[in-house]
């Protein structure tokens, strides 16, 4: 079995170290900012506290930047990918896949501090569903990480023999 990767792996080790900062290290510093800004929101129940600002402009930013990596990606990548037969199998999809459906949660958590989604929700009701799209995002996040990590010939049977 020979040492391939997975595209998306493949991504954050071109162009070092742009495509690292570019498609890992600011959605992942987004989602932990954010993941600790709820928490302190959650803990202290400060809806106008420093730590909603926060959570709000990240939110925000996070949402309209992943926005646009799922755009660029999805024809850059995805498109030529899935119209050549380019893809490397299984893990390679759930990869890219599982990592391209970060823009629900983060495009969501947008909408809601815009207020375009969550119109008839209260403050609490409103954190709620904000602390749940986190959740999801870091879920979608983990699972792209695990599988873009592995090789993709594990999951074809010809190259196990």
């Amino acid at each position: 079995m020979n040492n391939a990767m997975t595209h998306y792996m493949e991504l954050l080790a071109s162009n070092q170290p742009w495509n690292l900062l570019i498609f890992m290290a600011v959605p992942v510093i987004c989602a932990e900012t954010l993941a600790i800004t709820e928490l302190i929101t959650l803990f202290t129940r400060n809806m106008k506290g420093k730590a909603r600002a926060v959570s709000r402009v990240t939110g925000i930013f996070a949402g309209i930047y992943f926005l646009g990596v799922f755009i660029y990606l999805f024809t850059t990548a995805v498109i030529p990918l899935t119209t050549t037969g380019g893809w490397r199998g299984f893990a390679d999809v759930v990869a890219v896949g599982f990592y391209l459906a970060g823009v629900i949660p983060y495009f969501g958590m947008t909408l809601l501090e815009l207020g375009f989604i969550g119109k008839k929700k209260d403050e609490t009701g409103k954190l709620k569903l904000h602390a749940i799209l986190v959740g999801i995002f870091l879920v979608v996040a983990h699972v792209a990480m695990i599988f873009g990590m592995l090789n993709p010939n594990l999951f074809i049977m010809s190259a196990m023999k």
